[in-house]
């Protein structure tokens, strides 16, 4: 999982950026928006992956890494605060994409493993929308936006993924709630579902079963990380700026 921090121009507009995930689609999200001109703070469970992304950005020396587990409330409540102590400011922009997965039938499933599921991606994006939209209310930010990455496996499921698709089902009811409850405060939030798109968490399918999948894909190819990030994108500037509470399809 990383956590992410950018500041970005928009249309004359700065925002303060925080993202969460992991190397493939958290990554690309970064480099998406440093492209943009944004300052990141680069957060993993492991630091050295964190570090390896923010060398990976342009202008590197610009962009900082943190380690956090996102799960934990008391990591990611000292995250916020030292983030906003190091960029002297509250962010008004957030991107949660941490997600992991625990393969197996339904079963042969343990308990353990459905736990750590839920535990990162769905709590994961629980205590980071709550400890955002808390330092956006409290600064009366006008045009916050946050936008968590689920799965188009929350929404039609998938074989040995029972904890993933109920983890990533979860993040679109809490997202479409949050939106309800955070519009008050002009903050947006808006959700992702992703089809299969190549990152270091799809690399362990068989390449039978790729081709299984790419041929009941529309385009006939499997996505690219960039492709979720320019959405994202677009989610966190002025341009959706009357979009709130939607989950939006990136499947091909």
């Amino acid at each position: 999982m990383q956590l992410h921090i950018q500041k970005v121009v928009w249309d004359k507009l700065q925002f303060h950026i925080i993202y969460c995930g992991g190397s493939g689609i958290g990554k690309a999200v970064c480099s998406v928006l440093a492209r943009e001109g944004a300052r990141v703070a680069v957060t993993d469970i492991n630091k050295s992956s964190a570090q390896e992304t923010v060398l990976s950005l342009p202008n590197s020396s610009l962009h900082e890494a943190f380690e956090i587990n996102v799960s934990s409330s008391t990591e990611v409540t000292n995250l916020l605060e030292n983030i906003e102590k190091r960029f002297k400011s509250v962010p008004c922009i957030a991107v949660h994409a941490a997600g992991i997965t625990r393969d197996n039938f339904l079963l042969k499933l343990d308990e353990q493993s459905f736990d750590e599921v839920i535990n990162v991606n769905l709590k994961g994006t629980f205590l980071i929308n709550q400890a955002v939209g808390r330092a956006m209310q409290k600064a009366r930010i006008e045009n916050g936006s946050i936008v968590n990455i689920s799965s188009i496996v929350g929404k039609n499921g998938n074989v040995a993924q029972t904890n993933y698709a109920a983890s990533k089902a979860g993040v679109i009811g809490f997202t479409k709630s949050a939106a309800k409850e955070l519009a008050r405060y002009n903050i947006r939030v808006n959700a992702i579902l992703p089809g299969f798109i190549e990152t270091p968490m799809t690399e362990k399918v068989p390449e039978n079963i790729m081709q299984m999948i790419t041929a009941l894909i529309p385009l006939k190819r499997t996505g690219q990380p960039q492709e979720i990030a320019e959405v994202c994108a677009f989610l966190v500037s002025p341009k959706s700026s009357y979009i709130t509470g939607e989950a939006i399809e990136v499947t091909g």
